[in-house]
């Protein structure tokens, strides 16, 4: 997973509430297969239907400014796979779904619920083309030539993001503790490890 910490770049503003994760990425595309990339299919029907979508399949800014209860609705983490596969990196919003705040962190995304106050002064900067700037370690969000807006992280999503570590990364750093704790196994308990070949 790619670590998460300072991001210096421009927004897309989708301002509407209640985005769910089958508006994210349709339920029939998630029999896909993730190697091929999820990014075609993110808003595939809304972008259809609606001439003129702020997201594109590909090339997006990779800050999105959404409205509240993002990702709410199924828990698909597919919904997660075509934000970054079409390059957003970052979804600033009043609130967010729990299982796709979730699987988002899980995956390199990094999700920042802030208040609609806050959120209205970002749109309005972003509006007059500023770039955002989020910096992770020091937990704020600043829009160019503007006030630094501060926001709150679980500790242990932070590090996973900045370290970038998924749940396989996070297993692999005790490597040298499972294999220590299995040698120790093996042996005091032989009779329970069977033999191989």
């Amino acid at each position: 997973m790619t670590p998460f910490t300072v991001l210096r770049a421009p927004a897309v503003i989708l301002d509407r509430a209640n985005v769910d994760t089958d508006q994210i990425i349709p339920a029939r595309f998630l029999r896909k297969p993730r190697g091929g990339g999820y990014n075609q299919f993110l808003f595939h029907d809304v972008r259809d239907a609606e001439p003129g979508f702020p997201l594109a399949a590909t090339d997006n800014p990779p800050i999105l400014i959404a409205g509240a209860n993002f990702g709410c609705g199924s828990s698909r983490e597919g919904a997660v796979y075509a934000l970054a596969d079409a390059g957003v990196r970052c979804v600033i919003a009043p609130s967010f779904g729990d299982i796709f705040a979730a699987n988002a962190a899980k995956n390199g995304v990094l999700t920042i619920a802030l208040p609609p106050g806050d959120i209205a002064a970002l749109i309005e900067a972003v509006g007059r083309g500023a770039e955002l700037t989020v910096d992770l370690p020091l937990e704020r969000v600043r829009p160019d030539n503007g006030a630094a807006i501060g926001f709150a992280i679980d500790a242990f999503r932070k590090t996973c993001l900045i370290d970038g570590l998924d749940d396989i990364g996070l297993t692999l750093a005790h490597a040298d503790a499972i294999a220590a704790f299995e040698a120790g196994d093996r042996a005091a308990r032989g009779w329970a490890v069977p033999d191989t070949p």
